[in-house]
């Protein structure tokens, strides 16, 4: 895999589409902790709306670089009635200062990524998704079982969509 760079990464070839490397959300943390304190939830929410929906980073990719980051000094985590929150230490200020072209701005790297056709998707996808839920939360019984037969189809034409675009 080779040896990590200034900001950390391992490259080439780590990530690809969506996914960002270990390197990207290192750094997007540390641009977003240098505008305001945040916890682990807000920084993920934070990602999301600034690359358009195009990069969630899952918690388990997000809480190891607060360690990471608060193991070097860069970052302090305050505790609050709700939790952890983070931001950068004075340590942490000088190094975003001193490598911020280097930081570059990894949303909109992200961003850029994503087709418009695949953001359709993903946002289709997520409206979906909130429909299900209001007819699982709301919905009559017969409702919901209506749903279950519209998704399985949906599901099926999708896989044969994959497997061969004239089956459908």
């Amino acid at each position: 895999m080779g040896h990590p760079d200034a900001l950390g990464r391992f490259g080439p070839g780590r990530g690809r589409g969506r996914r960002s490397r270990r390197g990207d959300v290192r750094a997007a943390v540390l641009l977003l902790l240098e505008s305001e304190p945040r916890n682990g939830y807000q920084i993920i929410q934070s990602l999301e709306e600034r690359s358009q929906g195009a990069w969630r980073p899952s918690p388990g990719s997000i809480y190891p670089v607060l360690s990471q980051l608060e193991d070097e000094g860069l970052v302090v985590a305050i505790e609050t009635e709700n939790g952890k929150r983070f931001t950068l230490s004075d340590a942490g200020r000088s190094y975003v200062s001193e490598r911020r072209d280097a930081l570059g701005v990894p949303w909109d790297a992200a961003a850029a990524s994503v087709s418009e056709p695949r953001m359709e998707l993903m946002h289709t996808m997520r409206q979906s998704a909130g429909a299900v839920r209001q007819v699982m939360q709301v919905g009559t019984e017969e409702q919901i079982k209506r749903a279950v037969v519209i998704l399985r189809d949906a599901r099926r034409q999708i896989y044969l969509l994959l497997a061969d675009e004239d089956a459908i």
